[in-house]
């Protein structure tokens, strides 16, 4: 019985080293299947939460992204729409929940109605502010995923938030449902590794069995052959320090002689350094050292680890070759490490001029010790050059380690054909001249300053043309002075590389500059040059566009529009976004509040049909496939009239304007706001303030008051107390508030205008009711004839009773009372007639034997300007005579 565990073990080999690696192997094979299927497990659940996290992510994209979303978010109930559009995503995703809400979490839609209403129960902060939220979550139904994303609207701003969320259990299923396949399969897999181990083992048993001293000589004659055919020498020293092996390559790299074998390292000539590393102690890899003319790289290796009479190990390597290898790829590395840097430093701005000197700045003393940069004059003005008419370059920039002769910046150069920058900018090629000393033709360009050059220790220098989208721009030079070797071949390719990556950045500020002169052009266009003269207010106005590069041209306006009645119009507006589109969009929104004025509409109805005439223009837009661009534009408008001091105002999306009394209190002028321009069928209401005399009012845009680390809110109230001082006239208040609130170029459109009241003397102006009595006609007339007398004006009184006599005979036939004229002396004569009905009248030419209908026609002969304005108790008709000169 005692035999039969030992006929057990042998009957298994463990005795036996094929043995022992068969059960090593299956138990390897065993480990492994069970660290896979755990590895599969934990794999399983790792992807269930990517992919809820994916899905849901996914889903909130596209709710988000879907432009019916959109448009449901702007309307006044947008549950109506959400809710069954949510819940059809949410069954065709198979998610748990698709939720939608404002942007302050308050829910649109939800699989529990009655959650409608209430705020969203999760992170949603990163998505306000326009990021995505992604959180994961334990709750009744287990683990789940959710994801947050905005909705951002047509001006970038965030109009909402879309969630979508889906528990981790109902992804894993699937997973979970392949366990079974596979344990099977890792059953095989252990059955076929335990098969093989046991047949590679019972071939290992059978190969090694009655090995004989033949083949172990022939395994040492082998291995002895490898030893000396390699091309790495090795040595192999004792703990005694002497040399028990060298391959023929250790015996070539060292110069052994033939019997160095067996006798102690300190004796065989070594270099010192070669000396003490192969007799040290301490592990060395690839350490070089110097032998003769080579340098060889030791890997020094003890051998105490294994049981033996110790010693150490050394591999030897000839690097002499890869050292000069290493040398060149190392002057490559600091060259692509050079190209590398310029990208990133070089361009930072859409400045011509700061563009060339940051090329300047960069390249000494990294490339060269002076650097200078010639552009056309057509290229600092946004142009591109003529190359038939250039012969002159304007140097922009110049860097150098010290001061030199060079011509400085600003200079105008006109190169000769024979210098290397007219050659390259000519040919558009890379222009080399090592030998500047040699005077081969570069000096022609001024003989006395190449002396003064050369005299200084500038040797050789590389002219290299600034080619951008195959036009020549200009020409960097790059010149060497301290380093006494010449520029060479070689470094033609890096400043051609270096000023190829320049002139794009170049020809990119170029084109900026370009397009902004443009914009700022067309914008001047059509802002107003001179205000049209009244005597209703006292007008200042600023205007200053965005700093170019940080928002370029936009589309804020002003303008002062007079009106009959010696009354006038003051208006801001603001069109969301910068550039040409930008201003041209500003010219069409003025253009239509010029003709909507001449209409004498009240501003709440005029900023009605301007929010009408926005909405087509989106419209139209839209239908010719472009992206609308004009909703988002605000405006305020303004009417004051200096004889009642009434002022009526009506704001669309814009900042409140503000009032300053004669006191130098400086409030809101109260203003209800309305929706922005373009979003079509809100209406608009407007407020009525009764202002004393010299009482100012202040129209700005966000320009003005926006900050990036200053709230808008604060910004208005520093606009408030920079304007709150009693006694300033408009163009001081203008100046007080620039200078509070514009320490440095802004990034937006500043637009501000400044009116102070005037009131009408009473001595200008005269009243009368009339009667609904033909009769009373001739009174009026006479009463008018009276005071255009009092007035000094009694040339216009014949032409004043013509035009009397027809309208108030027509007040009087065909309209209702109460009939009022009113007389105002301002700039031009104005006759007002006022009655209380809303039929206007209507010009027309009489034939030759009709009685009537020549009225109006002969008022409009008489008079410079007439027309009709409605009032909420009827209509008042005026007419203007202009007088020789302003009262």
């Amino acid at each position: 019985m005692d035999r039969l565990p030992g006929r057990a073990r042998s009957w298994l080999g463990l005795r036996t080293v094929a043995g022992q690696v068969f059960i090593l192997q299956v138990f390897i094979a065993l480990v492994l299947v069970v660290v896979a299927v755990v590895a599969l497990l934990l794999q399983s659940r790792t992807d269930a939460d990517r992919e809820a996290r994916n899905r849901s992510l996914a889903v909130a994209t596209a709710v988000a992204s879907s432009p019916s979303v959109k448009q449901a978010l702007t309307e006044a109930d947008p549950t109506v729409v959400l809710q069954p559009q949510a819940e059809e995503t949410r069954q065709r995703s198979r998610v748990d929940f698709v939720v939608v809400m404002s942007p302050q979490g308050i829910r649109y839609s939800h699989p529990n109605p009655a959650q409608i209403g209430r705020h969203y129960i999760g992170s949603i902060a990163a998505a306000q502010r326009g990021g995505i939220v992604t959180e994961t979550t334990t709750g009744t139904l287990g683990r789940s995923v959710r994801a947050v994303v905005p909705v951002i609207g047509a001006d970038g701003k965030v109009i909402g938030l879309v969630a979508a969320g889906i528990t981790v259990k109902q992804v894993s299923v699937a997973a979970e449902r392949q366990l079974p396949l596979v344990l099977a399969a890792a059953g095989l897999v252990l059955a076929a590794a335990t098969g093989g181990t046991a047949w590679i083992s019972g071939r290992l048993r059978r190969q090694t069995h009655g090995l004989g001293p033949a083949q172990m000589t022939r395994m040492y004659e082998h291995h002895d052959a490898v030893l000396h055919s390699v091309r790495e020498g090795v040595l192999v020293i004792d703990a005694q320090g002497r040399l028990l092996l060298a391959n023929d390559e250790a015996r070539r790299l060292l110069r052994l002689e033939a019997d160095a074998e067996g006798r102690p390292v300190g004796g065989l000539g070594l270099e010192p350094q070669a000396e003490k590393l192969l007799l040290s102690v301490t592990e060395a890899t690839d350490q070089v050292v110097k032998v003769g003319d080579r340098l060889l790289a030791v890997s020094h290796r003890p051998m105490t680890r294994q049981a033996g009479p110790g010693g150490t190990v050394a591999t030897l390597r000839d690097t002499t070759e890869l050292s000069v290898l290493m040398g060149r790829v190392e002057v490559v590395q600091e060259r692509l490490k050079l190209l590398y840097d310029a990208g990133v430093r070089i361009g930072t701005t859409l400045d011509v001029t700061r563009t060339a000197e940051e090329l300047a700045e960069f390249a000494v003393p990294r490339f060269a010790d002076y650097v200078t940069v010639d552009l056309a004059d057509a290229v600092l003005r946004g142009e591109e050059p003529n190359l038939l008419s250039v012969t002159e370059l304007r140097r922009v920039a110049l860097h150098g380690v010290r001061e030199s002769p060079l011509y400085p910046p600003g200079a105008l150069i006109h190169f000769v054909p024979s210098t290397p920058q007219a050659s390259g900018f000519g040919s558009g090629k890379v222009v080399l001249e090592s030998d500047m000393a040699a005077f081969s033709g570069w000096q022609a360009q001024d003989p006395d300053r190449a002396r003064r050059l050369v005299s200084y220790g500038i040797h050789s220098m590389i002219a290299a043309p600034l080619r951008a989208r195959g036009v020549t721009l200009g020409v960097a030079t790059f010149w060497r002075s301290r380093e006494p070797e010449p520029f060479t071949a070689e470094d033609l390719s890096v400043a051609e590389e270096l000023v190829a990556r320049s002139a794009v950045s170049i020809d990119n500020a170029r084109r900026f500059t370009r397009e902004h002169t443009m914009a700022v052009t067309l914008q001047r266009s059509l802002l107003p040059h001179v205000l049209p003269g009244q005597s209703a207010v006292e007008v200042a106005h600023r205007y200053l566009p965005a700093e170019a590069g940080l928002g370029g041209v936009g589309g804020d306006w002003f303008d002062v529009i007079p009106l009959p009645g010696a009354r006038v119009a003051i208006v801001v507006g603001d069109v969301v976004g910068h550039g040409l589109r930008a201003a041209a969009t500003m010219g069409q929104l003025r253009t239509a509040v010029h003709n909507f004025s001449a209409l004498d509409l009240p501003p709440d109805e005029l900023l009605w049909y301007l929010d009408e005439l926005v909405s087509r223009i989106d419209q139209d837009l839209e239908d010719s496939g472009e992206a609308p661009t004009v909703t988002g534009a605000t405006c305020v408008y303004a009417v004051y009239d200096p004889v009642s001091r009434l002022c009526t105002m009506a704001r669309a999306g814009h900042l409140e304007p503000l009032v300053v009394y004669p006191d130098g209190r400086a409030e809101p002028a109260g203003v209800p706001t309305g929706p922005p321009l373009g979003l079509g069928g809100l209406p608009y209401e407007k407020a009525e303030l009764v202002l004393p005399e010299n009482s100012s009012i202040v129209l700005y845009t966000d320009g003005l008051v926006e900050r990036r680390r200053r709230d808008i809110d604060e910004g208005i109230e520093l606009l408030r107390r920079a304007v709150a001082h009693a006694g300033r006239t408009p163009e001081q208040t203008c100046q007080a508030a620039m200078d509070t609130l514009l320490s440095a170029p802004p990034p937006d459109d500043v637009a501000l205008l400044v009116a102070r009241t005037r009131l009408l003397d009473s001595d200008r102006t005269a009243s009368w009711d009339v009667a609904s009595d033909p009769s009373a006609v001739a009174g009026v007339r006479a009463a008018a004839g009276r005071t255009l007398h009092d007035w000094g004006l009694e040339e216009e009184a014949f032409t004043l009773e013509l035009i009397l006599s027809e309208l108030v005979t027509n007040a009087i036939r065909y309209a209702s009372g109460p009939i009022v004229v009113r007389l105002i002396r301002d700039r031009s004569l104005i006759c007002e007639v006022s009655d209380g009905s809303s039929v206007a009248p209507h010009l027309r030419r009489a034939a030759g034997m009709d009685e009537g209908g020549r009225g109006l026609f002969l008022v409009a002969q008489f008079a410079d300007r007439w027309g009709t304005r409605y009032t909420p108790g009827g209509k008042v008709i005026w007419t203007e005579q202009h007088l020789p000169a302003s009262p």
